[in-house]
């Protein structure tokens, strides 16, 4: 696995920015570069495919309450991770998680808890060290 280390953070709202900053700033202090977009999987959905066609990061986090549609957008359309952070914008954040964590076969997203964008940043990395690991 040829990395880069980098990280796509997507949020699908402005709203949700203060959770790609907090994941980002784990992410920089280890020395990975981090590109954090506003895409919603239902605002924007052409420019959310257009710019995972093009990016080259290693893994993406994707952030989303409600329906949370982002991850699992964005996971089945690329082979590579994808981290979902469900956020409590309604009901405690239990849709937003049970929505990122009932992926169908074959479109897989790891999910952390909700709100949990610390935790994203981490298994970021951890996927990142395998890449280091085989240099």
């Amino acid at each position: 696995m040829a990395c880069r280390g980098k990280v796509a953070i997507v949020v699908g709202s402005q709203r949700d920015l203060e959770f790609a900053e907090r994941a980002a700033k784990i992410l920089v202090e280890h020395g990975v570069d981090v590109d954090i977009q506003v895409l919603s999987a239902h605002r924007n959905p052409r420019e959310l495919e257009k710019y995972i066609a093009e990016s080259d990061a290693d893994v993406f986090i994707a952030m989303a309450g409600l329906a949370a549609h982002l991850p699992g957008f964005i996971a089945s359309r690329t082979k590579k991770p994808v981290i979902g952070v469900p956020l409590n914008v309604a009901l405690g954040g239990l849709d937003a998680l049970l929505s990122i964590v009932q992926m169908p076969r074959g479109v897989p997203v790891a999910t952390v808890g909700i709100n949990n964008a610390e935790n994203a940043a981490h298994l970021a990395l951890r996927i990142l060290s395998l890449c280091r690991e085989e240099r």
